[in-house]
């Protein structure tokens, strides 16, 4: 796990912000649905909250996922996430292609969310954006943090190739860029042979994240539980908008 000191932080963020905006995220760049069209007015109203090389790009997300056809989003969503493989949401997919290192990897992740005391279901892999991003939002945000920060250069491959596409979705991933710290030298070299090599393609498949006999270790007392999804509880009548966590 990564060690964060004070000078990898974001300058001018603070925790909620940073809460409000890895939320925001997950739920845009989460498979489309009538009840992410539902919430599309509380994300706008949430990203307003934020500073706006932040908020701004959500804002541009919304905008671009407002008044679609649910059926188009769903198609358009296929097509940029599911057949490109720079476009590619999860993590370790940039820095391993589905080769077996791709599965220690996974594993990684796994025992990360096991050691918060959390598991997910079998539904999903540990890897996916939306989880990492809803795992730092609400349970662990240091933790979470790291994870997106070991796998940096894929996230701004991803921010790259997704802003040259003109994706509705590019704006939701810049956000979220926008929450970590100016990349460095050996991380700007790290995206640029990235882009250049792209992941590697060899395909020897997923058994180490599958065996059934490994064995993560002990969760924390009580067992783990199912990660929840991020919610944006709406502000009372009275009070002035403000975006808070649940």
């Amino acid at each position: 796990m990564s060690r964060l000191s004070s000078a990898r932080r974001t300058p001018g963020l603070t925790d909620s912000e940073l809460t409000v905006a890895w939320q925001a995220a997950s739920l845009l760049l989460g498979y489309p649905d009538a009840e992410l069209l539902d919430r599309l007015d509380l994300i706008r109203g949430a990203a307003l909250e934020l500073p706006d090389h932040v908020g701004r790009p959500l804002r541009e997300c919304v905008v671009r996922l407002e008044g679609e056809a649910l059926g188009d989003l769903e198609a358009d969503y296929v097509d940029t996430f599911d057949t490109r493989r720079r476009h590619n949401l999860f993590l370790t997919y940039f820095a391993h292609g589905d080769t077996r290192k791709r599965g220690m990897a996974l594993l990684r992740f796994k025992q990360v969310y096991l050691e918060s005391g959390f598991a997910l279901t079998d539904t999903e892999l540990p890897d996916h954006l939306c989880v990492v991003l809803e795992y730092a939002a609400t349970i662990d945000r240091e933790r979470g943090r790291g994870l997106i920060l070991d796998h940096r250069a894929g996230l701004e491959l991803l921010r790259i190739s997704l802003t040259e596409a003109g994706s509705r979705w590019a704006g939701a991933v810049e956000a979220v860029t926008a929450t970590l710290p100016p990349l460095r030298g050996d991380e700007r070299e790290a995206v640029r042979r990235l882009a250049a090599e792209g992941p590697p393609e060899e395909e020897v498949g997923l058994t180490p994240y599958a065996t059934p006999a490994f064995d993560p270790g002990p969760a924390v007392p009580g067992g783990p539980v199912p990660l929840p999804m991020p919610a944006f509880p709406a502000p009372a009548a009275s009070a002035p908008s403000a975006m808070g966590v649940s």
